[in-house]
């Protein structure tokens, strides 16, 4: 399957979306790649990996770019040679990519029972508003979302998500809360939205100054 959605949050950003359908030959044609993509894809032992890889190429193509316009920096954090700000998420069968004036962040997320187990690495100041008779994995499932999205925005790395990372209240039906990141030197509140994708769990951070 090709593009599988596009969104529009402001008029600085763009979110791409593939829903992976393909067989990794399919994926793999008509796909140049950098000499350090081709030995990361070589070196994934999981073929789910690594059509989630190349349907990230994908997107990127379909939203004006190739690999050869997408560098990583010292701390692993993706970047685009015209300046423009990139996230980018992988999950079993989903992918999808942020491209934005502003910083941006995205994660994507399978909806599993194994995320009440995991909930106290994650979940701190958010105790006190998790109701388990509204969706409860799917709560989880957005506050684990938004404190990825959130991390990959905050540029320097070393956060950890129970201590430095708070996401406010929300319900399920909302689609949106905010969140911010605790760490002296950083006072930013960004816009968090989510929503359901058959399944998993769609979440991203806004810098909250450009969401005009």
């Amino acid at each position: 399957m090709p593009l599988f959605k596009t969104i529009k949050p402001n008029k600085h950003t763009t979110i791409y979306v593939w829903k992976i359908e393909e067989s990794l030959s399919n994926l793999s044609k008509n796909m140049p790649l950098t000499e350090r993509s081709e030995k990361r894809l070589l070196s994934m032992k999981s073929e789910l990996h690594q059509c989630g890889f190349l349907s990230v190429r994908h997107l990127l193509k379909t939203a004006g770019y190739t690999d050869f316009d997408l560098y990583y920096n010292g701390n692993g954090k993706p970047h685009l040679t015209d300046d423009k700000h990139i996230s980018i998420t992988h999950s079993f069968t989903f992918s999808a990519i942020a491209i934005s004036d502003a910083a941006i962040g995205i994660d994507i997320e399978k909806n599993r029972e194994k995320i009440k187990i995991i909930q106290h690495r994650f979940v701190n100041f958010e105790r006190g508003f998790i109701h388990k008779d509204d969706d409860y994995i799917e709560q989880l499932t957005v506050i684990w979302g938004a404190k990825e999205s959130l991390y990959k925005i905050y540029p320097f790395g070393g956060l950890t998500f129970k201590n430095d990372i708070d996401i406010n209240s929300f319900q399920i039906a909302d689609k949106k809360t905010t969140g911010y990141i605790k760490v002296e030197g950083w006072n930013k509140n960004y816009d968090i939205r989510f929503e359901q994708l058959g399944g998993f769990t769609l979440v991203y951070a806004l810098d909250n100054s450009e969401n005009d």
